[in-house]
């Protein structure tokens, strides 16, 4: 059987504003991103589309892979704070019996990947890892299935497989795999792993014929990896393994033990086993694939108009070349402009050169240090229970619109410094005050005091939608008592 493993950690940082840290790249749908119906650069047709698909990047990674034999279901290993983006996306899909593991820490590639091992090898001792992350663009899908095939036979023969990307270009942002002697079908020996070159070493790289982009795509069995990570890195699987014995279940997850696995050295998987094990082999893979590292990488991958532009939303062009622009809350406008990108959301803007967004995540660091919001989280916030939006926020005052989906339910809590007004818009809301509880439905309101124990609960098989004005000396969301909540959520955490 073969297990896929994704590893969801990560905030993309270099994709900011659309990439946050509790809503980062692989939680949304980047690769679909140019479909708009008004954006027109001048003197051309409406710009082209894109693929289609509304997946996500994490959800993509997951149906690319629909059609291979004897296909398990996944392990998930991510953030916990992104538990519940996680599993309403396996939700969507249709995804059931997934594991989803939390990392309290993140600790690399190699620890995460010792975690899933030995769950995998409770579920089927012969069991085969296919290690992906949830980043990755790939467009061509069937090729990739065949590779994986090829890999699983691989590492049913005790092989440990990472895949080379055959590289388009002398590309310095990327590690490298130099091959070896040829192996079993298209394979090849690891000679040696490289880090990431300057620009003329990766030329020589690319003229030799010999190197491959590293990745980060591994095959094996869960109990070959094991075993070489007690042979060349003993003490991470100890501390895998007292970790994973004490793991807990919350809910759909399974939580890891913070102390445990904070003792973890962190390591990736090339430097605790891939270099070090005489049974590494890398297998070619010419599938059209792309990190989606940065903005240029979007721009790069997608189709683009006749001035070499992608656009993607409310976009008008004026005299513009060579550019993504990219607009999700409002129309954007451009004039005479070569090689820019542009990203609009609700509550930013950036602007920079082509090649420069590799320094995007210097903003990012900007952000944070001054303590900003607007690199944690957008206006529109998931829940496991739906959504908020903030509309207006002033002096003692916040407007927000909410939506809670079918069977969802908030926590039944209470608030010290802020009372609320809840007017429900679409739907019917069952609504907890105190001893009270009743339905409120389109049109209907009700008032909400300072300090009362209440809950919002969709009972019904549509979303409901409510717009709610907070009032008070402090508005903040960390000003949360929960007293019941399905989620599992602490007190005060969202």
């Amino acid at each position: 059987m073969i297990i896929p493993v994704v590893l969801a950690g990560g905030v993309g940082t270099r994709l900011w504003p659309v990439s946050r840290q509790l809503y980062p790249k692989q939680f949304a749908a980047l690769s679909s991103a140019a479909r708009s119906s008004s954006a027109r650069p001048s003197g051309t047709s409406e710009s082209p589309s894109t693929d289609n698909s509304d997946d996500t990047l994490f959800q993509a990674t997951l149906t690319r892979l629909l059609g291979l034999p004897e296909l398990g279901a996944p392990i998930v290993v991510c953030n916990e704070d992104h538990r519940f983006l996680t599993a309403r996306q396996l939700q969507e899909l249709g995804i059931k019996g997934a594991h989803i593991v939390l990392e309290p820490v993140g600790r690399n590639t190699a620890p995460a990947v010792a975690i899933a091992a030995l769950q995998a090898l409770q579920e089927d001792p012969e069991s085969i890892l296919l290690v992906l992350p949830a980043d990755h663009a790939i467009r061509n899908t069937v090729v990739l299935r065949q590779v994986i095939e090829h890999g699983a036979e691989l590492a049913a023969a005790g092989r440990l497989v990472t895949f080379g990307i055959v590289p388009a270009a002398p590309e310095t942002g990327y590690g490298y795999i130099l091959r070896g002697e040829p192996r079993s079908g298209t394979a090849f020996a690891v000679q040696r792993f490289v880090e990431k070159p300057n620009l003329a070493t990766a030329q020589s790289y690319l003229d030799s014929g010999q190197y491959y982009w590293n990745s980060g795509m591994f095959m094996f069995t869960a109990a070959r990896f094991l075993e070489e990570l007690r042979l060349h890195a003993p003490d991470i699987l100890a501390a895998c393994e007292a970790a994973f014995a004490t793991i807990q279940p919350d809910v759909d997850f399974m939580r890891l033990p913070k102390v445990e696995f904070s003792a973890c050295r962190s390591d990736s998987i090339d430097y605790a086993v891939m270099e070090k094990t005489n049974d590494a082999v890398v297998v070619p893979l010419d599938a059209q694939w792309n990190d989606l590292g940065a903005w240029n990488a979007l721009w790069e991958t997608s189709p683009k108009d006749a001035a070499q532009n992608v656009l993607a939303g409310d976009v008008f062009c004026e005299d513009v070349k060579g550019s993504y622009i990219r607009a999700h809350s409002r129309l954007v406008a451009a004039v005479g402009i070569e090689n820019a990108v542009i990203i609009e959301t609700a509550d930013a803007v950036l602007v920079s050169a082509l090649d420069r967004v590799q320094d995007v995540k210097r903003i990012v660091q900007q952000l944070d240090k001054a303590g900003r919001t607007e690199s944690v989280n957008h206006v529109l916030v998931y829940r496991p229970w739906g959504s908020y939006e903030s509309l207006a926020i002033g002096p003692a005052f916040q407007v927000k619109h909410i939506i809670v989906n079918p069977g969802g339910c908030l926590s039944l809590q209470m608030h010290h410094h802020r009372a609320e007004h809840w007017i429900v818009v679409r739907g019917s809301a069952t609504v907890t005050c105190d001893e009270r509880v009743f339905t409120l439905g389109a049109n209907e309101s009700t008032f909400i005091p300072l300090g009362s124990r209440h809950r919002l609960q969709n009972s019904t098989s549509e979303p409901v939608e409510l717009i709610e004005v907070q009032t008070g000396a402090y508005l903040g969301e960390d000003d949360i008592v929960r007293f019941e909540d399905v989620y599992g959520r602490a007190a005060t955490n969202n």
